[in-house]
């Protein structure tokens, strides 16, 4: 069966998060899943989170015409309203 970029991207999130949780936590079956993805010529980019309550997201970039992966991991701090005067 063939991974799709999709599939991929979803996988390279999850491997991050196993391999950068703290090793004395319990890490729950958590769920990967996308935000948001477009695909632009031929380059992808993945707004990709978990159910984890960590605040984490992760953005994921398939840069193709070096056949290369990106990943940079956010942490969410604060959600304000900010009223449009």
């Amino acid at each position: 069966m063939i991974e799709t970029m999709t599939d991929k991207a979803l996988r390279l999130v999850r491997q991050y998060v196993l391999n950068h949780v703290d090793k004395t936590d319990v890490l729950p079956d958590f769920t990967v899943y996308i935000v948001w993805q477009c695909k632009t010529l031929q380059n992808w980019k993945f707004l990709i989170s978990t159910d984890i309550p960590d605040g984490m997201y992760y953005e994921l970039t398939f840069n193709g015409d070096k056949n290369e992966w990106y990943l940079d991991a956010y942490k969410k701090f604060e959600n304000q309203c900010i009223p449009n005067d």
